[in-house]
């Protein structure tokens, strides 16, 4: 038997590929295959005896881009998901800076309040702002009693409602990619600019600000993800009014059992998303490229 110079070569890189072989079995069985079967589905013909016909058409896609209704309902959903992006980075930010940067005891308290959440099932948290923001719950109560409003004012069944509530179950997922890229930014980088005579500001959106764009980048994507494609929080906030995408794609499935079309509509938003992902990650690599 010939050895060739490459075996021993093969024979280092073999057991890398043996310790992914399970996570990759995972990612074609639980995720590029179920994809592959909801493209698929998508385009076979309707049927009343079955889940779907025998043959094949275009019908669901035309009937989803020539639906008014269907682009108000996509329009409401994008809307919603980049409120709540930009939302909860204004508001994780300085909580992640914070943390990054402080040595005070309050840190484990703070850690504790943005963990805390995800340890409560997300049911339970969207039942919580249901009694918050029913007509006699906490918020119009507060409301009525600084006498910002005379009466109480509808928030359930609305997309500010939906809204309200995605930002506080999304929060954490942008605190904690942020806190990871602030610690990382060495804090001599800022102390140099000071030291130059840079003012504190300054120093943040000229040193800081540009050094988390990673951190930003990470925590606005997974939280606009998270929104468009949220579905508990919609359904038992939202109502007829704020009603989503991924809630009009069950409602296809299980309610009126058009899987075909279903499959259509999701198939149709998850192609927007895409679109919009891909935009947002140009300008942003565009704008890192341009940093100093």
């Amino acid at each position: 038997m010939t050895v060739t110079p490459d075996a021993p070569r093969l024979h280092r890189r073999a057991p890398v590929w043996w310790m992914i072989l399970p996570a990759l079995v995972l990612l074609v069985g639980f995720l590029i295959l179920p994809y592959i079967s909801i493209v698929v589905m998508s385009f076979r013909e309707a049927s009343t005896k079955a889940v779907y016909g025998d043959g094949f058409t275009l019908a669901h896609y035309t009937d989803v881009i020539a639906d008014p209704f269907i682009w108000g309902i996509v329009w409401r959903t994008v809307r919603t998901a980049l409120i709540v992006t930009v939302v909860t980075l204004l508001l994780g930010y300085p909580v992640a800076y914070h943390l990054a940067r402080t040595r005070s005891r309050v840190a484990s308290l703070l850690y504790i309040c943005v963990i805390s959440p995800l340890l409560v099932g997300l049911v339970v948290r969207t039942f919580a702002w249901m009694i918050i923001l029913s007509n006699n719950g906490i918020a119009n109560s507060w409301m009525k009693a600084l006498h910002l409003i005379d009466r109480p004012i509808q928030l359930l069944n609305t997309p500010l409602g939906v809204t309200i509530a995605l930002i506080h179950v999304f929060l954490p997922f942008v605190i904690l990619p942020l806190l990871g890229n602030l610690q990382a930014i060495n804090p001599e980088i800022a102390l140099a600019g000071r030291s130059l005579g840079a003012s504190r500001m300054r120093t943040f959106f000229k040193v800081t600000l540009p050094l988390s764009m990673p951190g930003i980048q990470a925590g606005s994507i997974l939280v606009f993800v998270l929104s468009i494609s949220a579905y508990v929080t919609p359904a038992m906030l939202g109502g007829s009014q704020g009603r989503t995408m991924a809630v009009l794609v069950v409602q296809y499935l299980v309610d009126n059992f058009r899987w075909p079309a279903g499959a259509a509509l999701a198939i149709f938003m998850a192609v927007i998303t895409l679109a919009i992902l891909v935009v947002y990650l140009r300008l942003t690599a565009r704008a890192m490229r341009r940093l100093p």
